[in-house]
């Protein structure tokens, strides 16, 4: 168990959510999601969590290890074209993850979502979360938009605001 990641997971709480992600960031992170997804047949979901609890940090739980958790809590999988993208945002260690379901993440790779994460990460490095995250919202959209575009009615399976874990 390394004790520096301990620390920082152990240290971080919601109030470095809130000093990151204001309300009215939180809002416009909502709706660019919500627009984005006039554009194509996927869906978009965000979550941002602070640290990690102490029993997942003993077992050694991975950023992305969680994020599929995450994924699977929140059911982005639940969608009629298999084409939900989960981004989670684990503070405490500055990682960025995204999970594509099957349908989309077949057509994409995982090269491109690679490629999207270290985008965001460096926009975080800067303390740009907001627009990491934005950035990262239109880079999805445009890949969902060459691979699944809108077609006739277009439902919003998923909801579009960000969760907070």
């Amino acid at each position: 168990m390394n004790i520096q990641r301990t620390l920082n997971h152990l240290l971080a709480g919601r109030w470095q959510v809130r000093r990151r992600f204001p309300k009215d960031s939180m809002a416009r992170i909502e709706a660019a999601i919500g627009q984005s997804e006039h554009t194509h047949m996927g869906e978009l979901r965000f979550a941002v969590e602070a640290g990690l609890d102490w029993p997942e940090l003993v077992t050694g739980t991975s950023a992305h290890q969680r994020a599929l958790q995450v994924f699977s809590d929140l059911r982005v999988w639940d969608t009629e074209h298999n084409s939900g993208v989960l981004i989670y945002l684990l503070l405490a260690d500055r990682d960025v993850e995204i999970v594509a379901d099957r349908g989309i993440h077949t057509r994409v790779g995982a090269a491109s979502w690679e490629a999207i994460c270290h985008d965001m990460e460096a926009h975080f490095r800067s303390g740009a979360f907001e627009q990491g995250v934005l950035h990262g919202i239109a880079a999805i959209a445009s890949l969902l938009q060459q691979h699944f575009p809108a077609q006739g009615k277009n439902p919003n399976e998923l909801p579009d605001h960000p969760v907070t874990l």
